[in-house]
């Protein structure tokens, strides 16, 4: 490995965190825009059904959160790195430096992902609401990291991976 690709010990700034994040979640979008892209040529175009509201199939989104979760999955077990987080030089960790196991992958992504299931509270306190709850619980998440030594967010912790600068 060439000594600008080795991992440091040294933990990665919220900060930079968050922008890999945006990096990804554009990524993310591209995924989901291609899969539902498939999906619709697949149904015929009746994919999503409309009238008072829209009605999407329980299985689009369970292949739409599988493959996001393999993204990230198969990203992490692959080089410690997504393509977001590349530019940004981070890369994820074990706490003692090496690849993350596929157990510590998959119950960070799961762990990462759980606030996601705030949005089946659209139904009942309205769209604003949930999405507003959704962003308070998902920055605790983060805000973890403000005050964890070695800058963990919550799934970070629960999984026992950390996020390191390359050096």
């Amino acid at each position: 490995m060439p000594p600008n690709l080795i991992t440091t010990d040294t933990p990665c700034p919220l900060w930079r965190r968050l922008l890999a994040l945006v990096y990804d979640l554009l990524i993310v979008l591209a995924i989901v825009m291609v899969v539902g892209l498939l999906c619709q040529l697949a149904t015929g175009g009746q994919l999503i059904r409309t009238g008072a509201t829209a009605v999407v199939p329980v299985w689009y989104q369970a292949l739409q959160g599988a493959v996001v979760a393999a993204y990230f999955i198969g990203s992490w077990r692959r080089g410690g790195q997504t393509l977001g987080m590349r530019p940004w030089r981070i890369r994820l960790t074990r706490g003692d430096g090496g690849t993350p196991t596929l157990q510590q992958v998959l119950i960070r992504v799961l762990v990462a992902a759980a606030p996601l299931v705030l949005l089946l509270l659209e139904p009942v306190i309205g769209l604003r609401a949930t999405l507003w709850t959704w962003l308070l619980v998902w920055a605790g998440w983060f805000a973890v990291a403000a005050f964890d030594p070695r800058r963990r967010a919550l799934h970070d912790i629960a999984a026992g991976t950390e996020i390191r600068l390359l050096g």
